[in-house]
C-alpha cells in the first residue's frame, strides 16, 4: 500500500494532518517559527529546547517566552530537557497546563553544557534514568510523551537503538524520533537511515526520522527508505518554510524576491509582538542569514544587517538590495 507524506495520522490521541513535522531547533523554535511552519503546511511543530529545572523553578523568562503557544499551531509538543525525573514531572504539569498537546525529550542533544548535567545524549549512557524521565513527563503532564535521540554517543555506538527500545517497552513512550547520526558527529557525515528501518521494523509505536532533510528529494527518500511514520524537517527549513509545502506537494517552484522579503516582514513583525521592539533589533539578526542566502544577497549586504541598529534600518537594507534571483532557485 503506497503511503503519502500527505497522509493523516495519530501520535497517542492526538490526530495529526500530514506526516511532515517541524523539528525542535534549540534556541530557533519559539512560537512565531512554528506558526510559520504551520502557515506553511506542518502537521505537527514541536519547540525549541526548554529547560525542565527552568519550568519547575518558574524561571520568568522562560514562562513567559518560552511556553507561548498561538492557538493557530495546534497540535504542538514541547520539548524538555532535563535528568531529574520528579522536576521533570513538575515541568511536564507546568507544559500541559501552558497548552501543549504533546511533550517531547531529548536525549540526542550533543551540546557539552547540556550533557554534563546528566540530560540530552548523555541520557543514551543510563538508560534505566531515561525510562524513568520519560515515565515521570507522562505522569506529570497526563499527555502522549515523545522521546528524540541519537544512534549513540560516539562512531560505533549504537545504544540509542537500545535506549529507544527500553523507552518504548518499559517507559511507555507514544513515539520515538531517531537522528541516525552518532552525537559527536554533530550534523556532519551521512545518516545511517538504515538504524532507522531497522526501529520502525521493531517497535509497536510510530517512529520519526530527522537528519539530512534539506530538500523534497531527500525527503521522499529518507521517507520511503526507512519507512518512518513521519519526517522531521530542522535546519533545512531555515529561512526556508517553503519546503514544508514543497515536500508536501503543495508547490513546485521556489519562492520569488518579493515573496521572500514578504515573509521576512512577517518573521519581524513577529519577533517584535514575541520580545518587544529594542530586543527584536538583536534577536533577528541570527535570522537574517538564512533569508539573505535565499536572495542572493553578499556578504556585504550580511554584515550590514548584523549592525543595523533599528529594525526599519534592516527592513530599508534588505529592501534596497539589488533584485538578483535567489540563489535557491537559480540552482534549481
Amino acid at each position: 500500500m503506497s503511503r503519502s507524506l500527505s497522509d493523516p495520522w495519530r501520535l497517542g490521541d492526538i490526530p495529526i494532518p500530514n506526516r511532515v513535522v517541524l523539528a525542535p531547533l534549540a534556541g530557533i523554535g519559539n512560537w512565531f517559527v512554528r506558526l510559520q511552519a504551520k502557515r506553511h503546511g506542518a502537521g505537527l511543530v514541536v519547540s525549541e529546547m526548554v529547560s525542565s529545572f527552568a519550568v519547575h523553578y518558574r524561571n520568568e523568562r522562560t514562562c513567559r517566552e518560552l511556553l507561548r503557544i498561538h492557538p493557530q499551531e495546534h497540535p504542538v509538543s514541547v520539548q524538555l530537557f532535563g535528568h531529574d525525573p520528579d522536576v521533570m514531572a513538575s515541568a511536564a504539569e507546568r507544559v500541559a497546563a501552558a497548552g501543549a498537546d504533546l511533550i517531547d525529550i531529548n536525549m540526542g542533544c550533543p551540546v557539552p553544557k547540556v550533557c554534563k548535567t546528566g540530560a540530552g545524549a548523555a541520557l543514551l549512557e543510563e538508560p534505566a534514568r531515561a525510562v524513568a524521565v520519560a515515565r515521570a513527563a507522562a505522569s506529570g503532564s497526563g499527555l502522549p510523551v515523545t522521546v528524540k535521540l541519537r544512534s549513540g554517543q560516539r562512531p560505533g555506538d549504537l545504544s540509542g537503538l537500545e535506549v529507544a527500545r527500553r523507552l518504548v517497552y518499559d517507559g511507555g513512550v507514544a513515539a520515538i524520533s531517531i537522528h541516525p547520526r552518532h552525537a559527536s558527529q554533530r550534523h556532519k557525515g551521512t545518516p545511517r537511515y538504515e538504524l532507522v528501518r531497522e526501529l520502525v521494523d521493531e517497535l509497536p509505536v510510530p517512529v520519526l526520522v530527522s537528519g539530512g532533510l534539506s530538500s523534497p528529494e531527500r525527503v521522499q527518500a529518507a521517507f520511503e527508505q526507512t519507512g518512518a511514520a513521519a519526517v522531521l524537517l530542522a535546519r533545512g527549513s531555515l529561512g526556508n518554510p517553503w519546503l514544508f509545502e514543497q515536500v508536501l506537494g503543495l508547490r513546485s517552484t521556489e519562492p520569488g524576491r518579493e515573496e521572500i522579503l514578504a515573509e521576512l516582514d512577517w518573521v519581524i513583525e513577529r519577533a517584535v509582538e514575541h520580545v518587544g521592539l529594542e530586543r527584536a533589533t538583536r534577536y533577528l539578526r541570527k535570522f537574517y542569514p538564512w533569508y539573505v542566502e535565499r536572495l542572493g544577497g553578499g556578504k556585504a549586504l550580511q554584515a550590514a544587517l548584523q549592525t543595523a541598529p533599528t529594525l526599519q534600518a534592516a527592513r530599508e537594507l534588505m529592501h534596497a538590495a539589488p533584485g538578483s534571483e535567489p540563489a535557491h532557485a537559480a540552482a534549481a
